[in-house]
């Protein structure tokens, strides 16, 4: 049996496992059978033949794979509201203790509590929002 047709049939086979795993590495293998198998049929020996196969399934599993992936990775959705006021960061207008205080989002003042609650925060400091609990952000000081 020739080379070329050895290539195809495992670059076929590998294909019919893509569908069933759907994890886009045997995909990848079986191009690079594919290519090895247009190799084959222009008359390159073995040993390059196999090097052309780990050449290529290299290239593709490190440099096309990861950019698939990403493709099929849902994009991640925008927050809204207070959702989205976590992880800004915040302007102390007045000290921030265990049980209040006050900060500035974005403009705007909210009430605050230290996420440490042990913890003092002074104003003037800037401190991210770690959490939002009503209407009152739980605030740690940033390193």
């Amino acid at each position: 049996m020739d080379a070329w047709l050895i290539w195809l049939i495992v670059a076929a086979v590998l294909a019919v496992a893509e569908i069933f795993t759907l994890t886009a590495a045997l995909g990848m293998l079986g191009v690079a059978a594919l290519v090895t198998a247009g190799a084959a049929a222009a008359g390159l020996p073995v040993g390059l033949q196999f090097l052309v196969y780990a050449l290529v399934a290299a290239g593709t599993l490190l440099f096309v794979r990861p950019l698939a992936l990403n493709h099929l990775r849902p994009a991640e959705t925008a927050r809204f509201g207070t959702d989205a006021l976590i992880g800004k960061p915040a302007y102390v207008l007045s000290d921030v203790t265990g049980t209040g205080g006050r900060v500035r989002i974005d403009g705007e003042e909210w009430t605050a509590r230290s996420y440490d609650e042990t913890l003092v925060i002074a104003s003037g400091t800037t401190v991210d929002v770690i959490e939002i609990s009503g209407a009152t952000a739980l605030v740690y000081p940033r390193d």
